[in-house]
């Protein structure tokens, strides 16, 4: 993916000044005394979270395969070229919307997770649950980005992409579960991780957010039970 930069002196208007949010230069632009006029590097970064916003938008709506780049710039009021400067095409906004998304998920379950461990907690399984509920809770909170991450309808090795983060959180899983001789409950993570994928599948495609509340609520209950019996200590 490639990294922000700044916008070509060409985005300047004829007297120097960024443009205003109008597009126009002048007296709009201007800047009073001792204040910093906008960087060319800020507005590049408004020009690609435009970009990601209107792919997840027209992602959403059409779906991947349907998506076309023409669709997504005009509802950035961007260019074509200025994509390009920002993004490899069409599967790198993809992509990105997925690793922002997981980075948001990932920060919802470590905040969980961190204040269960605050208020005293260090019960694996409870520990796994708060953060567990709190990925489902994300999830519902942006559903409409979820579905489209379990929907079938992404670029090529996309497939490849959900198995290895999938793989990353089972990794991460399984530090919260070790076993008498210090090693880790593995039929247990595996368990686990399967559960809450399905979790995460059925949660996400319901359109009746209360229906999914509760569904995962109930699942999280459920999960809350299993244990491995060769491996529980007493």
């Amino acid at each position: 993916m490639s990294s922000d930069i700044d916008v070509p002196s060409s985005g300047l208007s004829a007297d120097g000044n960024a443009p205003s949010p109008s597009g126009k230069g002048g007296a709009a632009s201007a800047t009073t005394a001792g204040e910093a006029p906008p960087r060319t590097s800020d507005r590049g970064a408004a020009t690609r979270s435009a970009l990601l916003a209107a792919a997840g938008e027209v992602f959403c709506e059409a779906g991947f395969a349907q998506a076309a780049v023409t669709d997504i710039v005009a509802r950035a009021g961007a260019s074509v070229g200025s994509l390009y400067h920002h993004f490899n095409g069409k599967a790198d906004l993809y992509l990105t919307l997925f690793d922002e998304f997981q980075n948001r998920q990932q920060e919802r379950t470590r905040e969980a997770i961190n204040t269960a461990r605050e208020a005293g907690e260090r019960d694996p399984m409870r520990l796994f649950i708060a953060g567990a509920g709190a990925y489902l809770n994300g999830c519902l909170s942006e559903r409409h980005v979820a579905r489209l991450f379990i929907s079938g309808d992404g670029p090529p090795g996309f497939d490849r992409v959900m198995r290895q983060r999938l793989n990353k959180w089972a990794r991460r899983n399984a530090a919260l579960f070790h076993t008498a001789d210090g090693g880790v409950d593995e039929a247990l993570v595996i368990v686990l991780t399967g559960a809450m994928a399905g979790a995460v599948s059925e949660v996400s495609g319901s359109d009746d957010e209360e229906v999914s509340r509760r569904l995962a609520d109930d699942i999280m209950a459920i999960v809350g039970t299993i244990r491995n019996p060769r491996t529980q200590q007493p």
